[in-house]
């Protein structure tokens, strides 16, 4: 959870806008005792996509990806070298 004054998050409103769409709750205080008085978080937030261990925004495989081989790379692939 992140917290920010009112000023900071005048300031700073769309880094923290930013960081609400990656999941973050943002947390808005008011005075000399930084009381809670807002929270900001996204309505609907960013999933990330990950490929294996690596974070890959925006990457999406195509359907031709699933499909089978052709014959000819099928068999470069099964040991059937040029």
């Amino acid at each position: 959870m992140i917290t920010a004054s009112i000023f900071e998050a005048k300031t700073n409103l769309s880094t923290l806008v930013k960081q609400a769409q990656k999941g973050e709750s943002i947390v808005i205080t008011s005075g000399r005792n930084k009381t809670p008085v807002a929270r900001l978080e996204a309505i609907h937030p960013v999933a990330k996509k990950r490929l294996g261990a690596v974070e890959t925004p925006g990457f999406v495989l195509s359907k031709k990806f699933f499909e089978p081989l052709p014959e000819e790379e099928l068999g470069l692939w099964n040991g059937g070298g040029e």
